[in-house]
């Protein structure tokens, strides 16, 4: 599809700490579920939109993210000569070329931050709104980037994120906004709380791991002090453009899972495992070994 928002910014600077020891060598982003690293699906997401270049934004000691990122023509030769064609085409099609792809890797050498690792990506934007895609937010189902791509367009200028409902309790994990109308799956804003405890939260409607943010993100960034633990938050850089440029939030349609944590990851999997015929039968071979749950 021809969109208006050219340009995805990819954060994958970050250390995974909560995946300590894998994490030491295999960057989050390559943690797989089931067998496609987490990266991929964002990638593929990014790639049905329709967007046109793709930044990474990463750290120096995670070069295997561009490793993995780009095709690898030695690999995939290796792969014919062994009588593979069929696993070296699998890699060509996930892989992204370096002729006839657009892709920048950045440098965030400092982890101070989302809003700060999306300002690193600031030089190399295409014009025009810019999508944000945390790959650790894995989001199932039609294309979240895309949707929201697609609700940009009629909803016009502003900064738009994607929004889901979460327990009351939950609101301190998020950042979360304050809603003032609504139609459908799109949300009208006049801002955000980045985190909020349960009394000070505007709602329970909260954000996240994509965004399609007007171009003056990048303005707003560069003069964002510091927020919440003590980081340049993404949050707070659309929150102080919001009434300026607008803000909504979007009821994606997919299913979303956490993978930033091990729970996350792990549901992810089952999810995915459940959809394949032959882990499938894994699945129910444990539960099967397990018995039937004993009545509290």
């Amino acid at each position: 599809m021809t969109a208006s928002v050219r340009t995805a910014i990819f954060p994958v600077a970050g250390l995974g700490t909560r995946f300590l020891p894998a994490t030491k060598a295999t960057p989050k982003e390559l943690l797989p579920v089931i067998d496609t690293p987490l990266i991929q699906f964002a990638i593929d997401e990014a790639r049905d939109a329709g967007v046109e270049r793709m930044i990474f934004v990463t750290h120096p000691s995670k070069s295997a993210i561009e490793r993995y990122v780009m095709d690898d023509v030695r690999l995939r030769t290796e792969l014919q000569a062994k009588g593979k064609p069929k696993l070296a085409a699998e890699l060509l099609s996930a892989s992204l070329s370096p002729t006839s792809d657009d892709v920048v890797f950045a440098m965030q050498d400092e982890p101070l931050g989302l809003g700060h690792a999306v300002l690193c990506a600031q030089y190399h934007v295409l014009p025009g709104p810019v999508a944000v895609i945390l790959p650790d937010d894995l989001i199932l189902g039609r294309g979240c980037i895309g949707e929201m791509i697609a609700a940009y367009e009629k909803a016009g200028r502003g900064h738009l994120v994607a929004t889901m409902t979460v327990a009351p309790e939950e609101t301190d994990k998020y950042g979360i906004l304050s809603v003032t109308s609504g139609t459908g799956a799109l949300l009208r804003e006049n801002g955000m709380v980045e985190k909020p405890s349960l009394k000070e939260a505007p709602s329970n409607d909260a954000v996240v791991g994509r965004y399609v943010l007007d171009g003056s993100i990048f303005d707003d960034l560069r003069s964002q002090p510091p927020g919440a633990g003590g980081e340049i938050q993404l949050t707070d850089a659309i929150a102080a453009g919001a009434g300026r440029v607008g803000l909504c939030g979007y009821r994606f349609s997919g299913t979303r899972f956490d993978c930033g944590s091990k729970a996350g990851l792990f549901r992810a999997s089952l999810h995915l495992a459940g959809q394949d015929p032959e882990l499938a039968q894994v699945l129910d071979e444990v539960s099967a070994r397990r018995g039937p749950a004993k009545a509290a």
